[in-house]
């Protein structure tokens, strides 16, 4: 007999892009109310580089969480690492409450034209978050030119392996893994782990192009193959702790979606766990979903395991078709399990 209901400890969504102003005040609640914490990427408009950054745009994002109820949700703030970030700026930020800093290569997604060209002239950035035991965040894409795009996260692995090797004692997660390739670096990495997306556990490169343009679908690192896809959902499943959920929610506007030029990022947060509750179930591993949302990532940022719960019911929803002029993963299709109220 099949559940009806699910009980988890309240999980962590440990990659969340919540945006500033009117954007932060409509999406926030969705992850508030799914989830205890979330990590909150700092390349926000304008970015998140210093201590002081991370003080005004944590304040905003409690603001619009109390203003919904969600007194009890936690952000955990990142910064943004450049090459102008300097070990100072780390120690800083580390008394600001920062738990990890992001690395994006300049120019490979939303907001990174201000970053990282020299990965060897931050040693001693990374070498300092080593110290305090701050978490390294990569978007594992190469920013060279001419690398195709189904490749780009390949050809990040040689920079990902000689920073592990160089700081061993460093916590690295590659962000939003969308390869089998990257599944076997991460597995034999022993100071990294990664995060997986839910909708890179369904989409593939037919589902953005394969017939219809789907600009919702359109994200960074763009979906990949079938079998890619295969190799995700069994690393998701498996019970392995160096993968756990980072959702990248990533929500814009309509109409910067469905333009000449669109944006990448997809915003699943409004259908988060009850999507990944639907997949996992298919998978027939229901009973590993609260290892992959609310164990194994606690466990490697060194944070306490939640001690609230959430319950989740079988009861068929309709998506909508957007949330204040944003439009959600799977808009209009129809979801099995929901929070229950």
């Amino acid at each position: 007999m099949k559940a009806e209901t699910i009980k988890l400890i309240k999980g962590d969504d440990l990659h969340c892009h919540l945006r500033r102003g009117k954007i932060l005040e409509s999406v926030a609640i969705f992850t508030a109310r799914q989830f205890k914490r979330a990590t909150i990427m700092p390349n926000t408009n304008p970015p998140i580089l210093t201590a002081e950054d991370v003080i005004k745009y944590r304040h905003e994002i409690y603001e619009c969480c109390w203003d919904d109820g969600w007194k009890e949700f936690e952000p955990l703030m990142t910064i943004q690492i450049n090459d102008y970030t300097t070990p100072k700026m780390i120690t800083q930020a580390k008394r600001a409450g920062v738990i990890a800093g992001k690395v994006y290569p300049q120019g490979v997604t939303t907001n990174s034209q201000n970053g990282v060209t020299n990965f060897g002239a931050l040693y001693p950035v990374f070498r300092e978050m080593q110290n305090l035991n701050m978490l390294l965040l990569l978007h594992g894409e190469s920013p060279k030119p001419g690398v195709f795009c189904l490749d780009r996260e390949e050809k990040f692995f040689s920079t990902l392996v000689a920073i592990a090797e160089e700081f061993p004692k460093l916590k690295i997660v590659l962000e939003h893994i969308t390869t089998g390739k990257a599944v076997q670096v991460v597995s034999m990495l022993k100071n990294v782990a990664a995060t997986i997306t839910v909708h890179h556990l369904l989409l593939t490169l037919d589902d953005i192009v394969g017939g219809f343009i789907s600009p919702h679908n359109f994200c960074k690192p763009i979906a990949k193959r079938p079998e890619d896809k295969k190799v995700l959902l069994m690393a998701a499943t498996s019970g392995n702790p160096k993968f756990f959920y980072g959702g990248d929610s990533a929500p814009h506007l309509k109409e910067n979606k469905e333009c000449r030029q669109g944006c990448a990022g997809v915003f699943n947060a409004p259908v988060a766990l009850p999507l990944l509750a639907q997949i996992f179930e298919e998978c027939n591993k229901l009973d590993r979903l609260e290892n992959f949302v609310s164990k194994f990532g606690a466990d490697f940022y060194g944070l306490p395991r939640n001690s609230e719960t959430i319950e989740l019911i079988k009861k068929d929803w309709v998506v909508p078709d957007e949330y204040d002029g944003i439009v959600p993963f799977i808009a209009g299709q129809t979801l099995h399990w929901q929070i229950a109220s």
